[in-house]
């Protein structure tokens, strides 16, 4: 496995084009995807042919530093989901949104704040990140307390995109969260 990133309990690695069938399953469960799509799933053809192949080439574009990561459990190395640490396609390098995405089975363990955690420190203390972002649903109360256990402020709302007008909870729009470098050091 090649390892971007080791916590405690967590591997980060770089996705390869050999992952499509761990994406397909993450993104199937309409618990998973309940604030993303309303629960429906990504069809699998727009996994193979769109979204890993854009995952994959962004490591190149990014020298591999950002970008985002498939997350296992170090013991016995079970696909947990994802993290994501990387800057607005077009943006600059010092400014990265922070994401995560993982199975019902890790909800709950406290692992999307702890890889979440790992990945503050390498882009603060390595990567050069001056800031970091991230964005949820207002009512996604799970993964806005993530945030705000990692000490990261809310900085404003958001509107929801119109492509996400069938989800639940939409009409209340979204929010954005940021934690500046200096912030995190003084935590």
């Amino acid at each position: 496995m090649d390892t971007y990133l080791e916590t405690e309990r967590l591997i980060l690695r770089r996705f390869t084009l050999d992952d499509a069938d761990l994406l397909i399953e993450l993104d199937s469960d309409a618990a998973v995807m309940r604030y993303l799509s309303g629960g429906a799933p990504t069809a699998p053809k727009v996994v193979r042919e769109r979204q890993l192949p854009s995952i994959v080439a962004a490591y190149e574009k990014w020298r591999g530093d950002l970008g985002l990561f498939a997350a296992h459990e170090k013991e016995g190395g079970v696909f947990i989901g994802w993290f994501c640490l990387r800057p607005e396609p077009q943006g600059p390098l010092d400014e990265a949104e922070l994401g995560y995405r993982l199975r019902q089975a890790a909800w709950g363990k406290g692992y999307a704040t702890e890889g979440s955690r790992a990945l503050l420190a390498k882009g603060f203390t390595e990567l050069g990140v001056r800031v970091v972002w991230a964005e949820t649903m207002t009512v996604n109360r799970g993964s806005r307390n993530i945030m705000e256990k990692l000490r990261m402020t809310l900085t404003d709302s958001i509107p929801t995109p119109p492509d996400m007008a069938m989800v639940e909870g939409a009409e209340h729009g979204g929010v954005r969260y940021e934690i500046t470098k200096e912030q995190w050091e003084q935590r």
